[in-house]
Protein backbone atom coordinates (compact mmCIF):
# COMPACT_ATOMS: atom_id res chain seq x y z
CA UNK A 1 0.00 0.00 0.00
CA UNK A 2 0.68 3.37 -0.93
CA UNK A 3 -0.57 6.73 0.71
CA UNK A 4 0.13 10.24 0.86
CA UNK A 5 2.03 11.36 4.01
CA UNK A 6 2.57 15.00 3.39
CA UNK A 7 2.73 18.30 0.62
CA UNK A 8 5.57 20.39 1.37
CA UNK A 9 4.25 24.19 0.29
CA UNK A 10 6.64 26.87 0.16
CA UNK A 11 4.57 30.19 1.48
CA UNK A 12 5.61 34.01 2.30
CA UNK A 13 3.36 33.80 5.29
CA UNK A 14 3.31 30.93 7.17
CA UNK A 15 0.94 32.54 10.00
CA UNK A 16 -1.70 33.28 7.53
CA UNK A 17 -1.32 29.74 6.35
CA UNK A 18 -1.40 27.93 9.76
CA UNK A 19 -4.85 30.46 10.44
CA UNK A 20 -6.38 29.04 7.05
CA UNK A 21 -5.66 25.08 7.86
CA UNK A 22 -5.90 25.58 11.61
CA UNK A 23 -10.33 26.77 9.86
CA UNK A 24 -10.17 23.90 8.11
CA UNK A 25 -8.74 20.87 9.90
CA UNK A 26 -9.01 22.04 13.72
CA UNK A 27 -7.98 18.43 15.13
CA UNK A 28 -4.83 19.04 13.38
CA UNK A 29 -1.63 20.58 15.46
CA UNK A 30 1.85 21.77 14.89
CA UNK A 31 3.75 18.43 14.92
CA UNK A 32 7.37 20.37 15.03
CA UNK A 33 9.14 22.49 13.30
CA UNK A 34 12.44 25.14 13.30
CA UNK A 35 14.81 26.99 11.40
CA UNK A 36 16.98 25.50 8.71
CA UNK A 37 18.55 27.48 5.26
CA UNK A 38 17.50 26.26 1.85
CA UNK A 39 20.74 27.21 -0.54
CA UNK A 40 21.78 29.66 1.59
CA UNK A 41 18.76 31.19 2.57
CA UNK A 42 17.06 30.98 6.51
CA UNK A 43 13.84 29.88 6.55
CA UNK A 44 11.31 28.74 9.42
CA UNK A 45 9.69 25.03 8.50
CA UNK A 46 7.06 23.92 10.51
CA UNK A 47 4.70 20.40 9.83
CA UNK A 48 1.01 20.76 10.61
CA UNK A 49 -1.15 17.63 10.74
CA UNK A 50 -2.20 14.67 12.79
CA UNK A 51 -0.24 11.36 12.98
CA UNK A 52 -0.33 10.52 9.84
CA UNK A 53 -0.56 13.21 7.44
CA UNK A 54 0.78 16.95 7.77
CA UNK A 55 1.28 19.96 5.56
CA UNK A 56 4.79 20.95 5.38
CA UNK A 57 5.23 25.05 5.32
CA UNK A 58 8.64 26.57 5.01
CA UNK A 59 8.61 30.41 4.48
CA UNK A 60 10.52 32.76 2.50
CA UNK A 61 8.92 31.95 -0.22
CA UNK A 62 9.23 34.54 -3.36
CA UNK A 63 6.62 35.36 -6.28
CA UNK A 64 3.58 34.58 -6.65
CA UNK A 65 1.98 31.02 -7.50
CA UNK A 66 0.88 30.08 -11.14
CA UNK A 67 -2.21 31.41 -12.77
CA UNK A 68 -5.11 28.70 -11.38
CA UNK A 69 -6.89 29.88 -14.46
CA UNK A 70 -4.17 29.39 -16.87
CA UNK A 71 -2.54 26.62 -18.51
CA UNK A 72 1.17 26.70 -16.61
CA UNK A 73 2.71 23.86 -15.49
CA UNK A 74 2.53 23.43 -11.61
CA UNK A 75 0.07 22.34 -8.86
CA UNK A 76 -3.45 22.39 -9.82
CA UNK A 77 -4.92 21.28 -6.85
CA UNK A 78 -4.89 18.81 -3.72
CA UNK A 79 -7.77 17.70 -2.01
CA UNK A 80 -8.70 16.46 1.87
CA UNK A 81 -11.39 14.36 2.20
CA UNK A 82 -13.89 15.38 5.20
CA UNK A 83 -16.89 12.93 7.13
CA UNK A 84 -18.75 16.80 7.02
CA UNK A 85 -18.68 19.21 4.70
CA UNK A 86 -21.38 21.38 6.09
CA UNK A 87 -19.67 22.15 9.43
CA UNK A 88 -16.20 23.00 7.67
CA UNK A 89 -18.03 25.33 5.29
CA UNK A 90 -19.31 26.89 8.43
CA UNK A 91 -15.50 27.05 10.25
CA UNK A 92 -14.05 28.39 7.57
CA UNK A 93 -17.00 31.13 6.50
CA UNK A 94 -16.67 31.92 10.38
CA UNK A 95 -12.61 32.40 9.97
CA UNK A 96 -13.37 34.47 6.71
CA UNK A 97 -12.73 32.50 3.96
CA UNK A 98 -15.15 31.80 1.23
CA UNK A 99 -15.46 29.57 -1.25
CA UNK A 100 -13.83 30.06 -4.80
CA UNK A 101 -15.77 27.15 -5.98
CA UNK A 102 -18.29 24.77 -5.78
CA UNK A 103 -17.35 20.64 -6.99
CA UNK A 104 -19.46 18.46 -9.16
CA UNK A 105 -21.39 17.23 -7.04
CA UNK A 106 -23.23 13.66 -7.15
CA UNK A 107 -25.37 11.72 -5.61
CA UNK A 108 -22.28 10.06 -3.46
CA UNK A 109 -19.89 13.41 -3.35
CA UNK A 110 -19.99 16.72 -2.19
CA UNK A 111 -17.13 18.88 -2.63
CA UNK A 112 -15.70 22.76 -2.51
CA UNK A 113 -12.76 24.62 -3.60
CA UNK A 114 -10.71 27.39 -1.36
CA UNK A 115 -7.75 29.14 -2.32
CA UNK A 116 -5.45 29.10 0.44
CA UNK A 117 -3.30 32.18 1.42
CA UNK A 118 -0.64 31.64 -0.78
CA UNK A 119 -2.94 31.09 -3.30
CA UNK A 120 -2.76 27.39 -3.55
CA UNK A 121 -6.01 25.83 -4.55
CA UNK A 122 -7.62 23.01 -2.01
CA UNK A 123 -10.68 20.84 -2.94
CA UNK A 124 -12.49 19.53 0.39
CA UNK A 125 -14.22 16.43 -0.61
CA UNK A 126 -17.00 14.45 1.54
CA UNK A 127 -18.03 11.19 0.33
CA UNK A 128 -21.28 9.44 1.02
CA UNK A 129 -21.15 6.16 0.07
CA UNK A 130 -18.02 3.56 0.74
CA UNK A 131 -18.58 1.49 -2.26
CA UNK A 132 -15.98 2.71 -4.49
CA UNK A 133 -17.77 2.56 -7.63
CA UNK A 134 -20.60 4.71 -6.60
CA UNK A 135 -17.91 6.97 -4.73
CA UNK A 136 -15.78 7.22 -8.22
CA UNK A 137 -18.37 7.02 -10.66
CA UNK A 138 -17.09 9.71 -13.08
CA UNK A 139 -20.34 9.77 -15.98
Amino acid sequence: MIRLEHVNLVVSDMDAMLKFYRAAMPHWQVRGGGESSWYGKPRRWLHFGDDYSYIALSDNGEGGNRDLTGHQQGLAHFAFVTTDLNALRQRMQEAGYQVDKEGQSTEFRDNVYYIDPAGFEVEFVCYTSDNPQERNNYD
